[in-house]
């Protein structure tokens, strides 16, 4: 009975003006960086991070800043879509690439402006970078759970055609990706529901009144196939099953050579990666056989084997 659900869920909780919103996924950013701030506070207190207590505050700060924001938003356009660095027009916020609701963040993109910034920031403060790090990675993948939520909320990112999967979810989004015939064929049945649709022929008007309007959105379900919601396979995966990993780590090895911990989150995340992305619609061009998601995940592997040896040679030294 799940494959019927038509996605409905507005992408934003308050409308103050037409370019002033607040939304769900600033929120679940939001939500990221502060749990992140607990749960290094509480590692922090237990000893078993490099920082104290009382730095947390200021480094989850610069880290959702520097790190995630510039990595995530950068790597975003530069990976998958480089024509918002060159977009502007004369509405708040101007520039394409600030406009982080119109195809969000990478997260390629924000885990090496993370790697990059507490390079800096280990060498500012005299701390290990790798130990840093390790802390950084325990927390990180809260972050990757609530910005997968907000991918589903948005109703983008969606999932690859699932025929016969009783949890699967029409994306009104996705009329963008049927042919000509069934997209004209969906706008000529929406429009003799809802005639003031036939003013527009923005994809977002038709997703924003089949919301509102429930007629609207049973006409649209005709022409729409059900999908994977692999924004919550991802969640589930890299986020939830990542994090309750690496904690287990941490906490019940405390003696953990430094970079540990990061070569775990790099290999696990590569993996979790891949397997997600077999289940969901390709939103850029494929390298091969692989999705950019996945082919940029085994670039992960060579990071995961540096830091894993790293931590090896460290325990070695340890048990001298």
């Amino acid at each position: 009975m799940f494959a019927i659900y038509v996605h409905d869920l507005n992408p934003v909780i308050l409308r103050i003006t037409d370019t002033i919103q607040l939304r769900w996924y600033g929120l679940a950013y939001l939500m990221g960086f502060v749990g992140g701030f607990f749960l290094l506070r509480n590692l922090a207190r237990r000893g078993l991070w490099v920082l104290k207590p009382e730095q947390t505050g200021d480094f989850i700060a610069a880290a959702a800043l520097f790190g995630v924001f510039l990595g995530g938003r950068l790597g975003y356009a530069l990976l998958y879509d480089p024509s918002l660095l060159v977009g502007f027009d004369s509405k708040f916020p101007w520039w394409d690439l600030l406009r982080v609701w119109k195809g969000g963040m990478a997260s390629h993109g924000g885990i090496l402006g993370l790697v990059i910034f507490t390079w800096f920031y280990a060498k500012k403060h005299k701390v290990t970078w790798t130990g840093l790090g390790d802390g950084l990675c325990v927390v990180a993948p809260l972050g990757l759970l609530f910005g997968r939520a907000a991918n589903f909320i948005n109703g983008e990112l969606y999932g690859r055609v699932a025929d016969g999967v009783a949890w699967a979810v029409k994306f009104p989004m996705s009329l963008g990706e049927e042919p000509a015939e069934v997209q004209s064929a969906a706008w000529q049945e929406c429009t003799r529901v809802e005639p003031d649709l036939a003013k527009t022929d923005s994809l977002e008007a038709l997703i924003a009144t089949a919301r509102e309007n429930p007629q609207v959105s049973e006409a649209l379900a005709n022409y729409l196939p059900p999908r994977h919601p692999s924004q919550i396979y991802e969640g589930l995966l890299e986020g939830a099953l990542l994090l309750a990993i690496l904690w287990w780590v941490r906490t019940r090895f405390p003696k953990a050579p430094d970079g540990l911990l990061t070569g775990l989150f790099f290999g696990l995340y590569a993996i979790f990666r891949i397997i997600g992305e077999q289940f969901r619609e390709p939103d850029a061009e494929m390298v091969g056989m692989l999705t950019k998601g996945q082919f940029f995940s085994l670039f992960m592997f060579i990071f995961s084997a540096a830091f894993l040896v790293h931590a090896w040679r460290g325990w070695k030294k340890q048990n001298a």
